[in-house]
């Protein structure tokens, strides 16, 4: 019970921390959720076609069109020829936008660091096969 409830807290701070996000960058739940997994996925250095995500939002290609307009006439992507197919687009961030993100979420990223850091190898190591299980457990499709 004791594990339940600690997913359920974690949950719940998940949940305040994306609507302070939403909030403090006046944008909906979907375009931080976009913003969200272009970071990660630049991080990667992988880039993102819409329909990259389309897939990973879960929603239709005129749901993504509008998502791509509104972000991109607010300045936070920017639609650009894929590097390798010139046929394919793909979608990145503006610096500003990278700059926004971090911003914040460079407080909160620095704390779950600081968290990390009390636990040593091994422990991170069943932490995260421990989160990895749970997240497929809940969304298989991911």
């Amino acid at each position: 019970m004791d594990v339940l409830r600690a997913i359920r807290a974690l949950g719940d701070a998940m949940d305040r921390m994306h609507s302070g996000m939403k909030g403090d960058m006046d944008m909906n739940a979907t375009d931080v959720a976009a913003l969200r997994m272009l970071i990660m996925r630049e991080q990667r250095g992988e880039v993102v076609s819409p329909h990259d995500l389309a897939d990973h939002l879960r929603i239709s290609t005129a749901s993504t069109t509008k998502l791509l307009d509104r972000l991109t006439a607010s300045g936070h992507l920017e639609r650009r020829a894929h590097p390798s197919d010139r046929r394919a687009r793909v979608v990145v961030l503006t610096q500003a936008s990278r700059d926004e993100f971090y911003r914040h979420f460079g407080e909160r990223l620095r704390a779950m660091r600081g968290v990390a850091e009390g636990f040593d190898d091994r422990e991170l190591v069943v932490v995260t096969r421990f989160l990895l299980e749970l997240s497929e457990a809940l969304d298989p499709s991911q």
